[in-house]
C-alpha cells in the first residue's frame, strides 16, 4: 500500500490517568521518526480544540520534556468533555473539523480516550469517509475503569488498580489501631463497573484488605449492607468497606440518589456526577448498629497518583500509542488498538485492532463467575486477572525530593 503523507493530530480526551501520556509519546515519538509525516500537532484540550484551531507544535518541543511524559500523570495536552452530534442531524462540527484538517493537511488522527472518545472517533471517521477525505482515525484506549469492550484491559487501569490496593492497606493498618469497634467506607471510581473497586480485593492477599466490597455489577440493598457490616464486625471489630461510587439498588437507581439529588449534576453525555457516597453509607451504618464509622473519597487521586504507577501500566500505554501510529501509518483506519493477553501461566500480552462501531459507547463488566455469591466480595479469578498489571514500579525522575514531571511550551502550530 502507497504511503499517506501529510500531517497527523493526536489528542486526549476525558478523565486523566497516571499513564495517558505514555501514549501520546508512545505515538509522537513515532510519528516523529515517519517519513510520511510533515507536521506532529497536539490538540489542546481534545477535539475543541481542533474546532478552536488550537494545535500545538510537537515537534518543536524539547525531546527531553517530551521524553518526561511517559512518568507525568494528568493529560499534558489538555482534555475535554464534548459530545459531537450525529453528523446525520447536525453537521456543523464535522465541517469545521475538515476544515481544520485540510488547513494542516492532516492525514492521521489519534484520539486517546475512553469509551465516549472512542464514539468520537467512530463518528469522524464516518464523516470523513462520506466526504473523501482520506484521513486514518485511531483510538487509543484509555480509562481507570478498565470498561471498553474487545481489549483484555485498558492502559490506565493497572496504575489506578496499584495505587487503590496500597491506599486500602494503608488505611486498614491506620483505622484498626485503636481496637473501639469502626466501619471505614471507602468510595472507590466507577459509574456503571465495578474493575477499579475489585482492584482493593488484591490488599486481603497481603491481609489488610476490605471485609466487604460492593461492585455496580451486583444489585445492593441497603438492609443487606447493614446485616454483612454487623456481620463482618462479629469477626473482626474494625472493619474496612469499599464500595464503587455507582452501586445501584434493583431497579437501578443510584445509591448516592438515596441521600442526595443527583439529576443536577450531569456532564455533556449525560452522565451523573459522583460523590459522597461512603460518607451517606458510613452514616447511615453509624445511625443503624451504633457503630463509630467514618467515610473517605479516594476521588482524583486514585488517577493520577504518578509516584506509584504500575511499571507494567507505563510501558503498554506507550505501547498503545506506538501501536496505534505504526496500524495507521500501515493503512488501518477506524479501528482502536486493543490488547490480547497470552495464554499461560506466565503473562503475556500483544496489540491488536478493534472496530471503532464495535467499541463505541460499549461496556464490559466484571464476570459475574468472578464476584462471590453473596456478591460482597472477589473470588481468584479476578486477582490472577489483575495481579500482572499491577507489576514494577515508575522509574519517575526526581528533583529536590519532588517529582519531575514534563513541563511542554505547547507552542502554536504553524499554517502550512
Amino acid at each position: 500500500m502507497e504511503k499517506l503523507k501529510g500531517s497527523c493530530i493526536i489528542g486526549q480526551s476525558g478523565g486523566p490517568t497516571a499513564v495517558i501520556n505514555a501514549s501520546v509519546l508512545g505515538c509522537v515519538e513515532a510519528a516523529l521518526r515517519s517519513d510520511c509525516i510533515g507536521g506532529v500537532y497536539g490538540a489542546t484540550h481534545g477535539i475543541t480544540g481542533v474546532l478552536d484551531d488550537r494545535l500545538c507544535d510537537l515537534a518543536r518541543e524539547d525531546p527531553a520534556e517530551l521524553a518526561r511524559m511517559k512518568y507525568t500523570p494528568s493529560a499534558v495536552l489538555g482534555s475535554c468533555r464534548y459530545k459531537l452530534a450525529d453528523f446525520m442531524t447536525d453537521d456543523t462540527d464535522y465541517r469545521r473539523l475538515l476544515d481544520v484538517f485540510r488547513k494542516y493537511d492532516v492525514r492521521y488522527f489519534f484520539y486517546a480516550g475512553g469509551n465516549d472518545s472512542m464514539d468520537t472517533c467512530s463518528k469522524i471517521s464516518a464523516f470523513l469517509a462520506q466526504n473523501d477525505y482520506a484521513c486514518r482515525v485511531i483510538g487509543i484506549p484509555k480509562t481507570i475503569d478498565n470498561d471498553l469492550a474487545l481489549t483484555d484491559h485498558c492502559p490506565g487501569y493497572g496504575s489506578a488498580a496499584k495505587y487503590v490496593a496500597t491506599a486500602c492497606m494503608e488505611v486498614s493498618l491506620d483505622a484498626k489501631v485503636y481496637d473501639r469497634g469502626s466501619v471505614t467506607v471507602l468510595e472507590i471510581m466507577g459509574r456503571n463497573t465495578g474493575w477499579l473497586t475489585a482492584a482493593s480485593a488484591l490488599a486481603c492477599g497481603e491481609g489488610l484488605g476490605p471485609d466487604l466490597i460492593y461492585l455496580p455489577e451486583i444489585p445492593f440493598d441497603l438492609a443487606d449492607f447493614i446485616e454483612d457490616v454487623a456481620r463482618a464486625q462479629g469477626k473482626n471489630r474494625d472493619i474496612v468497606v469499599a464500595v464503587s461510587e455507582g452501586i445501584r439498588d434493583k431497579n437501578g437507581d443510584y445509591i448516592s440518589s438515596y441521600f442526595s439529588d443527583m439529576s443536577r449534576g450531569k456532564d455533556v453525555f449525560g452522565h451523573a456526577q459522583m460523590g459522597g457516597l461512603a460518607v451517606s453509607l458510613a452514616n447511615f451504618a453509624h445511625t443503624k448498629i451504633g457503630v463509630k464509622a467514618r467515610g473517605i473519597e479516594f476521588s482524583l487521586l486514585q488517577r493520577c497518583a504518578a509516584h506509584i504507577a504500575s511499571a507494567a501500566d507505563i510501558e503498554e500505554a506507550y505501547t498503545a500509542g506506538r501501536a496505534a501510529f505504526e496500524a495507521a501509518e500501515a493503512g488501518a483506519g477506524d479501528k482502536m488498538v486493543a490488547f490480547v493477553r497470552g495464554e499461560g501461566p506466565a503473562y503475556s500480552c500483544e496489540t491488536t485492532l478493534a472496530d471503532l462501531a464495535d467499541v463505541a459507547n460499549a461496556e464490559k463488566k466484571v464476570p459475574r463467575a468472578w464476584i462471590n455469591a453473596a456478591g460482597n466480595g472477589l473470588l481468584q479469578p479476578f486477582i490472577d486477572y489483575a495481579l500482572p498489571l499491577i507489576q514494577g514500579e515508575t522509574a519517575l525522575e526526581t528533583e529536590n525530593g519532588l517529582p519531575r514531571f514534563a513541563r511542554l511550551k505547547r507552542l502554536p502550530a504553524r499554517d502550512i
